[in-house]
C-alpha cells in the first residue's frame, strides 16, 4: 500500500500529467509505477523526465549509467529502484549477473567504470563532501569535464527516484530485488 495515491491509470493522473505519462507509455511500452507515483506532480514528473530524457543524451554509456543507478539504489536501500536498475541493467545495458552484484557491492569489472561507481557512492555516503583527489581520481581514468559533472547529475536523478520510491513504498512492478544482498 503506497503511502500517496497512486493513480491506477493515466487517465486517473492530473490532467497536466496525462501527456506525460502518455509519453513514458509510447518509449516504455508501459507506465512503470515510479512514473505513475511521480504524476501526483506534473511539475515533479515533468522535471524528473526532463533531466532523465537529458542525461540520456550526455556523454555517459548506458552501461555506466545502469552501474551508477544500481550503486546508488543499493546505499540508499530502495528496492523498487534495484529492481527496475537490476531489470534495466540486464535487458538494456546487456550487463551480466556478476556486473550487477559487483555495481550494488560499489564497483565494476570494468576499470574505468570501477572509478565511477565508487564515486558515486563516496558522493552519496559522503553527502556531495568529496576531495580534490576524488575528481583527479576521476580524470585519471579518462573522464572527462562534462563526464564528472553528468555522473553527479545521475547520483542526484537517482537518489530522487530513490527517496520518491521508498518515502511512498511504491509498488515494486519490475522482478523482486532484495537491497539486502548484494
Amino acid at each position: 500500500m503506497t503511502r500517496i495515491s497512486l493513480p491506477t491509470s493515466t487517465d486517473a493522473a492530473p490532467a497536466a500529467a496525462q501527456p506525460l505519462l502518455d509519453g513514458v507509455h509510447k518509449m516504455l511500452g508501459s507506465v512503470p509505477n515510479l512514473f505513475r507515483i511521480t504524476a501526483n506532480s506534473p511539475a515533479a514528473l515533468e522535471g524528473y523526465l526532463g533531466l532523465n530524457g537529458a542525461l540520456a543524451k550526455g556523454r555517459l554509456d548506458a552501461k555506466t549509467r545502469e552501474r551508477i543507478a544500481l550503486a546508488v539504489a543499493q546505499v540508499n536501500g530502495c528496492e523498487y529502484c534495484l529492481a527496475a536498475h537490476t531489470y534495466l541493467g540486464t535487458h538494456v545495458a546487456q550487463l551480466d549477473a556478476a556486473e550487477i552484484a559487483a555495481n550494488r557491492n560499489a564497483s565494476s569489472f570494468d576499470p574505468k567504470a570501477d572509478v565511477a561507481v565508487g564515486f558515486a557512492v563516496k558522493l552519496v555516503t559522503e553527502r556531495g563532501h568529496i576531495g580534490d583527489a576524488d575528481i583527479t581520481a576521476l580524470k585519471s581514468a579518462g573522464y572527462t569535464e562534462a563526464e564528472i559533472v553528468e555522473i553527479v547529475a545521475h547520483v542526484a536523478l537517482n537518489t530522487l527516484t530513490n527517496y520518491i520510491n521508498s518515502a511512498f513504498e511504491t509498488p515494486i512492478d519490475f522482478p523482486v530485488v532484495s537491497a539486502k544482498v548484494a
